[in-house]
């Protein structure tokens, strides 16, 4: 019976990583094809004790096209190889229909996307070989 769990929890996992791929995947599209481009100003914050993201992700702040001032979290870190450096701008694409919706251009993380498809379609692969020999 043991054995039997842990094939429909893998299983399930395992398709639940797939669908969160996908439904990354489909955000992003969805943003290059109805986002708005803006610039944003990248602002540095102090982390918190709550904070666990390491490295800690900046503030973006932009202004929609009917004048509303957004600050949101940046959806990717700072890193030497791509900094966001504090005052600096970036290009990013927000969603008109809820402006938190971001996505930095050019570091729009689809290859995550694609590793979680990957390895939900691997655990689903695992889950019923070991649902076979099980069986």
């Amino acid at each position: 019976m043991g054995g039997f769990a842990v094939v429909v929890f893998g299983g399930l996992g395992g398709v639940i990583a797939y669908l969160a791929g996908v439904v990354g995947l489909r955000d992003l599209r969805r943003l290059r094809r109805v986002g708005v481009s803006v610039q944003a100003l990248v602002r540095e914050r102090v982390p918190g004790p709550e904070d666990r993201a390491l490295p800690p992700r900046p503030l973006l702040q932009f202004e929609t096209e009917d004048g509303q001032v957004v600050e949101v979290f940046s959806p990717v870190p700072s890193t030497p190889r791509h900094p966001l450096p504090d005052g600096g701008y970036v290009p990013v694409r927000y969603d008109p229909a809820d402006p938190r919706q971001v996505v930095v251009e050019g570091r729009e993380r689809r290859p995550v996307e694609y590793a979680f498809m990957a390895l939900g379609i691997l655990m689903v692969l695992i889950a019923i070989t070991l649902g076979v020999a099980v069986l």
